[in-house]
């Protein structure tokens, strides 16, 4: 029971110092008024650039040294390994006795090499309060380095007792660990990538709440609370504006769910191919557009379609025509020539999943069919089709789901002024307002969350729904 608790512990600790690593409020390396506060541990360990990016003036000044930003990039680095380690120690901690012992090592190893890096950015405190000119850069001591102290502090406690503890493992024993938690370690590096870049990056949804100016330290910015929603639906410009935004996105995001039986049919046509070499030619060259960035998509497009293309060349030598036109700048029909590009490119790499589920369906029920005297074309009806429903209704949920995410790549490059209008869809207006214009950042922000809402309300009410009409959901 001692010995479950211990580890208890240690782990608990393991995990609110990793975790702390990646909270901007506790970065120990926010040395100076200089170094960005939204920044955490983790980035500043992995990037000198976010410590000395914003001292390239007082470095040319000398306002500070050189010396005292590597000297914190050091006591990042240091602290950042510390944590690196300690996430070992966590995983071998899942083990039998043997690992744990090595787990409980490295958790004392790391915690002292977490201390070292603490008192590394001490000492870069102490020179930057030292440096010329200390009131250019703003030298401050975080609250983040006492923070750290303790928490490396409080993991080395349960180190040393964990060791004591545990029994001494066999001479003969080897390293095992449960089944369980291997498959927990194997989907780890995932979780941890997902936590990176899909959900710590929601911190940045504050900025909706400010009157934020880019360039600007986001605490130096006023407050404004609900201002920007309000903006969103009282100014008759911005809703015109999003009206049409939305009628472009859930009208090509209506059209590709009202297609999305053509992969699967574009599958099963593939999969009864009888010459296996013709079948994979055809695989092949239908999957390779997928691969081709939409920036080339379109040099394609443009050397068929504009006014001296190959298509206008072709109908100017048969005499139809006199003057090319240029197609590509026509706002006619934008909404279908979007959807037959975008199936042009995705056909072939979304009919993968089709033709894996099709080698899945039990040969047996063909056999049936044929003695049954069913031929080619009712075996695909009656036994492929009805094989590969319950794949397509996940798709089809996930594209519900994601009916306001069609992407930007592809609107983005097809984009000018002359369709301008129906080819605008919510992620790209995202982008002309926080980037492109720079000035609507904390509504591009604003708008990009109520999208990331309605996009996870969508998906609770599509899975709802195909719970009570067909009896089967996603989870």
């Amino acid at each position: 029971m001692k010995e479950k608790l211990t580890m208890a512990v240690l782990r608990a600790c393991i995990i609110a110092t990793c975790v702390a690593a990646f909270i901007p409020a506790l970065n120990p390396v926010q040395l100076s008024g200089l170094i960005s506060k939204n920044a955490s541990l983790f980035t500043n360990a992995v990037s000198y650039n976010s410590i000395g990016s914003n001292f390239v003036r007082a470095l040319e000044r000398g306002w500070v040294e050189q010396s005292s930003l590597s000297v914190t990039y050091i006591g990042a680095l240091v602290a950042g390994l510390g944590i690196v380690i300690l996430g070992a120690a966590f995983c071998l901690s899942l083990g039998n006795i043997k690992m744990q012992k090595l787990g409980v090592k490295l958790s004392f190893i790391a915690a002292l090499v977490g201390m070292a890096g603490m008192a590394v950015l001490c000492a870069a405190y102490d020179m930057l309060t030292a440096s010329p000119a200390p009131e250019r850069i703003n030298p401050a001591f975080p609250t983040g380095i006492a923070a750290f102290f303790v928490m490396f502090g409080l993991t080395l406690l349960p180190s040393i007792a964990a060791w004591v503890i545990l029994p001494k493992p066999a001479v003969d024993a080897h390293y095992a660990i449960e089944p369980k938690y291997k498959l927990f370690l194997m989907i780890l590096p995932f979780l941890v990538l997902i936590t990176l870049f899909a959900y710590l990056p929601l911190w940045g949804w504050r900025v909706a709440f400010f009157d934020y100016t880019p360039g600007i330290d986001l605490t130096m910015n006023d407050w404004v609370g609900f201002k920007w929603l309000q903006f969103l639906f009282r100014n008759e410009s911005t809703r015109a504006e999003i009206y049409q935004v939305l009628t472009n996105t859930l009208a090509m995001s209506g059209i590709g769910l009202a297609t999305s039986w053509l992969p699967m049919m574009f599958a099963i046509f593939l999969s009864e191919m009888r010459s296996t070499k013709f079948r994979r030619r055809i695989q092949t060259l239908t999957t390779i557009p997928n691969f081709i960035s939409w920036v080339l998509v379109y040099s394609i497009a443009f050397a068929i379609f504009s006014t001296e293309g190959f298509f206008n060349s072709m109908l100017s030598s048969m005499g139809l025509i006199e003057q090319g036109t240029n197609h590509l700048n026509s706002g006619e029909h934008i909404w279908l020539k979007m959807w037959l590009w975008g199936t042009w490119k995705g056909l072939g790499w979304s009919a993968i999943i089709y033709i894996a589920s099709i080698t899945s369906i039990d040969p047996q029920l063909y056999e049936a069919a044929t003695v049954d005297g069913a031929g080619r074309f009712q075996k695909m009806w009656h036994v492929t089709v009805p094989g590969l429903m319950s794949t397509f209704f996940v798709l089809l949920l996930l594209g519900i789901a994601n009916v306001l995410s069609n992407g930007m790549d592809q609107y983005m490059v097809f984009y000018v002024p002359a369709n301008r209008t129906h080819i605008r869809v919510l992620d790209l207006y995202v982008y002309h307002l926080g980037l492109k214009e720079g000035d609507q950042v904390p509504l591009a922000t604003l708008i990009g969350m109520l999208k990331t809402v309605i996009s996870v309300t969508l998906l609770f009410v599509a899975n709802k729904a195909s719970k009570f009409l067909r009896g089967e959901s996603i989870v």
